[in-house]
């Protein structure tokens, strides 16, 4: 075991560790249990780091099982998305990935053993007679006609219901348990429907699939699960997965504990609300780049380290609250300024000719690829009469304050020469197109040789080795911070989130760029080869993250 002061705790790792010094516990065996409905969010991304990290911090084992109890929302694409953003995120699950669905005739059994207990019973009553006699939560339920029905019978019944003898909805196995209990998920659940639909796992085996309450909690005892972690809404629910294994001829007693889910700003977390996000076709898909799938995040740049630390900073509570965007944000723009390289990228580009360096030749330089790192190395870039800046990087006139390229003023090139901008030329429409400087061809790596000093520094891309780059500004998906508050959600989506630049120029290193290898635009972002859409005909760059936090500005206006 590690030394405890070695890492952050929480009231999880608390209870841990006074289980383990009594010997309540001699080993610590977790699980993570995701329904294949769905692409994981960052949301997940908390309960992973959670369950694998308390794993491998108390030296013990985590079981990625797959909750796979609904066929029908379920296939086996999501079940490979989801291995993917595990191992991406750096863990490794024990043994090969359970499904709830191994444990499906061992289930039925204790199906049946409640059964011949009195604890089970085969309801006819359909959806919303079952509702009505749920009661509320201020008033109590009332049995059902058919819960008295004998044991014999009900074993008859339930074995119908196995042979496929009842149609969808006709009946369900419900546990017999209150109908006057304060909690509602104790008010006889259903926990066996009839379902004709194919499993991804188990074909057309079965027609009667467990409901999550009844398999879960087996699922971890059959798995011997020490400390089952879940999410605050199933705390109520902790009653039903008590009550079951204490009706059961199982052995083993896992515990539940539950904690806040993460609730992000500017963002939604409803696996319902995301799926109609992509099916309403909003975003082009679950790992559109503004969604807060892992997915998503990770074509986006975000970094499996950045993810983790964001969820260190979180930390683990019973307390529900909002966390700040910024907080993300943050953890990856720390991540990516000390480990991206850097390079040069211009997405408004205007041409800069020097007019006395000499036509047709082709300098090349050595540019550091991190200032502040020099194990980084330098790359090669070419440099020659014409190059690209910002057109944001040159006024006609400006004050004092504005340190870039201003008429009969200088500016360095980054990683080159100081230039003086002479004149311009302009289009029809009295928009620049073409910039023409003069350059001091003893300023190349050192300051003018007179002394003079010249305070700006532009980025600049060479015309001759430069390619055309498609650029996607990426940016918070809602104009709120609170979607889900609002009464239609989509009415709130931001109409910036994706800003697409189609004549950007870049360096020509980044030809060679790899999908997963960030780099830091100078003066612009932190970027990343797209890993779905770019080729090498047509390159095309997401934005990560800006170099600061432009939002914190707007909300205080």
């Amino acid at each position: 075991m590690v030394d405890s002061s070695a890492r952050p705790s929480n009231f999880i790792r608390t209870i841990i560790d006074q289980d383990l010094d009594s010997g309540k516990h001699t080993y610590v065996h977790t699980r993570f249990p995701p329904e294949p409905n769905g692409y994981l969010h960052i949301g997940h991304a908390k309960s992973i780091c959670l369950n694998f990290g308390i794993a491998q911090d108390y030296q013990g084992t985590c079981n990625l099982r797959f909750d796979d109890t609904n066929p029908e929302k379920e296939n086996i694409d999501y079940v490979k998305s989801i291995e993917e953003d595990v191992k991406w995120l750096g863990f490794e699950w024990s043994g090969e990935p359970r499904y709830s669905s191994n444990y499906f005739d061992q289930l039925y059994a204790y199906a049946v053993e409640l059964i011949k207990a009195g604890k089970a019973y085969v309801c006819f009553l359909n959806a919303e007679q079952t509702r009505e006699y749920r009661g509320t939560l201020t008033e109590p339920g009332k049995d059902s006609p058919y819960r008295d029905t004998s044991a014999e019978e009900n074993l008859a019944l339930f074995e119908k219901m196995r042979a496929g003898e009842f149609k969808e909805g006709e009946c369900a196995l419900r546990a017999k348990i209150d109908m006057a209990s304060p909690f509602m998920c104790m008010r006889d659940p259903i926990i066996y429907r009839v379902k004709f639909a194919h499993h991804h796992q188990t074909g057309d085996k079965w027609c009667i699939y467990p409901m999550y309450d009844f398999t879960h909690c087996i699922s971890d005892a059959i798995e011997d699960i020490t400390h089952s972690l879940c999410t605050l809404e199933f705390q109520d629910n902790r009653r039903l997965y008590d009550w079951v294994l204490d009706n059961i001829s199982i052995e083993a007693r896992p515990h539940q504990y539950e904690f806040s889910r993460l609730n992000l700003e500017y963002t939604v977390m409803s696996k319902r609300k995301l799926n109609a996000l992509v099916t309403e076709g909003h975003v082009s898909g679950w790992d559109d780049p503004r969604m807060p799938t892992i997915a998503g995040l990770r074509r986006r740049g975000y970094t499996p380290e950045s993810i983790r630390e964001f969820c260190t900073r979180i930390g683990v509570t019973k307390m529900d609250n909002m966390v700040e965007m910024a907080m993300l944000e943050a953890c990856i723009r720390e991540d990516l300024n000390e480990n991206a390289p850097r390079a040069m990228a211009v997405l408004d580009p205007i041409r800069l000719v020097i007019e006395n360096f000499p036509e047709g030749k082709v300098e090349t330089l050595n540019i550091a690829n991190h200032p502040q790192n020099p194990d980084f190395g330098t790359r090669e870039v070419s440099f020659s009469r014409e190059v690209y800046i910002e057109r944001e990087d040159f006024r006609e006139s400006a004050n004092k304050k504005y340190k870039r390229l201003v008429l009969d003023k200088e500016v360095r090139l980054r990683g080159a020469y100081v230039v003086k901008a002479v004149r311009v030329d302009k289009n029809a429409n009295g928009d620049i197109e073409t910039v023409y400087c003069q350059y001091d061809p003893d300023t190349l790596g050192k300051k003018p040789a007179d002394g003079r000093s010249v305070k700006g520094v532009i980025h600049w891309v060479d015309a001759k080795t430069a390619r055309a780059a498609e650029v996607r500004l990426y940016d918070r998906l809602f104009s709120v911070a609170n979607p889900a508050a609002e009464e239609d959600f989509t009415q709130v989506l931001n109409p910036e989130s994706l800003v697409t630049v189609a004549n950007a120029k870049v360096e020509a290193s980044l030809v060679d760029a790899k999908a997963s290898q960030p780099f830091q635009f100078e003066r612009t972002g932190y970027f990343v080869k797209d890993s779905k859409d770019s080729t090498d005909e047509t390159l095309i760059f997401n934005r990560t993250v800006g170099l600061r936090d432009s939002w914190a500005k707007t909300e205080k206006n």
